[in-house]
């Protein structure tokens, strides 16, 4: 089981976003045409999401860019009920092939001025039953990222 995670300050990349090489760089072209269909706001927000998505897989697949990996060669489509759905190709899948990755699950979300990934990878010698205490760590994770910005916003919930 290897776990990933990734929170992001959606203004992080307001600058970058308006590099078209930083876009070609970072995004699949599938990605970037769904983000054309949506207004500013929405595009930005859906922008970053894509962006730590990428991050936690990067983290699963425990390379970060190097060897020729790109950020855009992990594709996060939209699944059934537009449920993030990862793509990997080019140099981001022979290094899931390499650690005999069989399956990748990722979950983001969104609140306020940040967005959170957590990207969860199943091995082919790893039982999958594991992953209930690994979500169980992931969730605890969130909530502890929650507290901690209501805190230091001086809100309470």
């Amino acid at each position: 089981m290897r776990i990933g995670i990734d929170v992001l300050g959606l203004g992080e990349l307001d600058r970058l976003q308006t590099r078209p090489w930083f876009r070609r760089y970072t995004y699949a072209a599938e990605e970037l045409a769904l983000a054309d269909g949506f207004g500013r706001e929405r595009a930005r927000e859906f922008l970053a999401g894509r962006f730590a998505a990428k991050e936690a897989v990067l983290k699963v697949l425990g390379t970060g860019c190097r060897d020729g990996l790109m950020p855009r060669h992990i594709c996060i489509a939209r699944g059934a009920r537009s449920a993030p759905l990862v793509r990997l190709t080019g140099a981001a899948q022979r290094r899931a092939t390499e650690i005999e990755l069989s399956d990748l699950t990722l979950s983001i979300a969104h609140k306020g001025e940040y967005v959170v990934a957590v990207a969860l990878g199943h091995g082919d010698d790893e039982p999958a039953s594991r992953a209930g205490d690994v979500r169980g760590t992931a969730r605890t994770i969130l909530e502890e990222i929650v507290l901690r910005e209501s805190v230091r916003s001086g809100r309470s919930e």
